[in-house]
C-alpha cells in the first residue's frame, strides 16, 4: 500500500472518530432523536482534501459508529437511512471540491465561501432527505391525523435547517481562514 493511500486512510478514521465526538457533543431536539451538532464538518474537510471516496467513507464509518454506540434503531431499513445512508451522502459535497481547490489556490475567499456554502446545502439537503424518508416510513405514529410527509419535514427541519446553516458557517470560518486544511499532506 502506498503512503498516500494509508495517510488517506489513517485521516478518514481520525476524521471520523473526530466526527463521532463531534455529534455526541451536541443540541438534541428531540427525545425520539436529532440533535443539532457539528458532525458534518469532517465529513465535508475529507470529501473536500480526499475527494468522493474519502468524504463517503468518512460518512459511513461515524454512521456505523453511531450505530455502534447507543443509535434509536426500529428496522434495519431504518438504521441503514438514518444512519448509514444520512451521514454517508453528506460526503458528496465532495461535488465542490475542484472549484473550490481552484479559489483556494488563488486565495479567493469569496469564492471559497461560496463554494463551501454549497457543499455544506448538498450534503445538508441530502442528509434531510434520508431522515425524511425514514421518518415517513418507520415514524408515521408520531403524526398521528396529520399528514406523514408535513410533520417528517417540519420535523426534521427543526434540526437539520440549523445544522447545515452551522456547518456552512463554521466550514467558511474554518477553511477561509486556514486554507491549508483543504490541501491533502504530502508524503515524503
Amino acid at each position: 500500500m502506498d503512503r498516500k493511500k494509508l495517510l488517506m486512510m489513517v485521516e478518514i478514521a481520525i476524521f471520523a472518530a473526530i466526527g463521532l465526538v463531534l455529534d455526541q457533543v451536541s443540541f438534541k431536539m428531540w427525545a425520539q432523536g436529532g440533535s443539532i451538532s457539528f458532525v458534518m464538518v469532517p465529513i465535508m474537510l475529507m470529501a473536500i482534501r480526499w475527494g468522493l471516496t474519502a468524504g463517503l467513507a468518512t460518512g459511513l464509518l461515524i454512521g456505523v459508529m453511531q450505530m455502534m454506540f447507543g443509535a434509536y434503531i426500529v428496522h434495519w431499513l431504518q438504521a441503514i437511512l438514518d444512519y448509514g445512508l444520512a451521514f454517508t451522502v453528506v460526503g458528496l459535497a465532495a461535488i465542490v471540491r475542484k472549484p473550490l481547490l481552484q479559489a483556494t489556490q488563488s486565495l479567493n475567499k469569496v469564492k471559497m465561501a461560496i463554494y463551501i456554502v454549497i457543499g455544506a446545502l448538498i450534503g445538508g439537503a441530502l442528509r434531510f432527505v434520508s431522515h425524511l424518508l425514514a421518518g415517513v416510513v418507520f415514524f408515521k405514529e408520531y403524526a398521528g391525523d396529520d399528514n406523514v410527509w408535513i410533520y417528517s419535514i417540519i420535523y426534521n427541519s427543526t434540526y437539520m435547517v440549523p445544522a447545515t446553516i452551522i456547518t456552512a458557517v463554521i466550514a467558511v470560518i474554518l477553511f477561509t481562514s486556514a486554507p491549508r486544511l483543504l490541501q491533502k499532506a504530502q508524503t515524503p
